[in-house]
């Protein structure tokens, strides 16, 4: 997509919640395969220092600001951008959308009945929306044929892929394009909150962009990855008083 904002060298789309949806139908119209990639503020400090890792992310078809710290960097960097699109979010209306418009979606990664249960839920809270497939992300070699295989035959219009970042962004970079999905997205510790191992922060939290330190005080064990977000922010920095 054109009209990105670039953050320590990895762009960001300028698209609100509705624009990405709308993107979105756009892109499984046309039958081709598109990655989105929802990237918050460790992503981008890891992308910066990962060549890899950048390179996928940027040649995704579409990249969203998950989370609070990449507005705030869009704001020191002298192009706000209108809001966050998180994945959680960006994830339920994908699965509202498909009950309307009958996207076929399949959800690929978490541990053995993690990915089943989410999809109970996920159809319990959108009724008619149209998984039509699961597989835990714990896969051999042999396990993986198998799995490409099923999304060959089932030919979903959404692959949901939740194996970590950068993981997952590499699974479906390096698949996507021969399975000819429209639309693969990493959706990482998102499986948690619709699997409901963990539950979501309450709304006053969410609206005082203070989910992460929700996240942290139920998972404590986030904390070596809370350490990016100040190197984050002085990298951002740096990259404002250069421009």
């Amino acid at each position: 997509m054109e009209n990105r904002l670039d953050v320590l060298g990895v762009g960001i789309d300028k698209v609100t919640s509705q624009q990405a949806l709308e993107k979105i139908g756009e892109f499984i119209a046309s039958g081709q395969p598109h990655q989105i990639v929802t990237a918050n503020a460790e992503i981008i400090y890891q992308a910066s220092k990962n060549e890899k890792m950048r390179n996928i992310i940027n040649n995704a078809q579409m990249v969203t600001a998950d989370g609070s710290g990449v507005v705030w960097a869009s704001r020191q960097l002298g192009e706000p951008l209108e809001q966050r699109v998180t994945g959680i979010d960006l994830v339920n209306s994908i699965c509202e959308q498909s009950a309307k418009d009958k996207w076929k979606i399949y959800i690929l990664g978490s541990a053995p009945g993690v990915a089943a249960t989410a999809a109970v839920n996920i159809r319990d809270k959108f009724p008619g929306c149209n998984i039509v497939g699961t597989h835990h992300g714990y896969f051999n070699a042999k396990e993986e044929k198998q799995i490409l295989a099923e999304l060959e035959q089932l030919k979903p219009d959404v692959l949901f892929v939740a194996l970590g970042a950068p993981k997952q962004e590499y699974w479906i970079a390096d698949h996507l394009a021969d399975l000819g999905i429209p639309v693969g997205m990493g959706i990482g510790g998102s499986m948690d909150v619709l699997s409901g191992n963990v539950k979501r922060a309450p709304k006053w939290m969410q609206k005082m962009s203070l989910e992460w330190l929700y996240r942290l005080v139920i998972q404590p064990t986030r904390f070596k990855r809370v350490l990016a977000l100040p190197k984050f922010m002085l990298a951002v920095k740096k990259q404002a008083k250069q421009k």
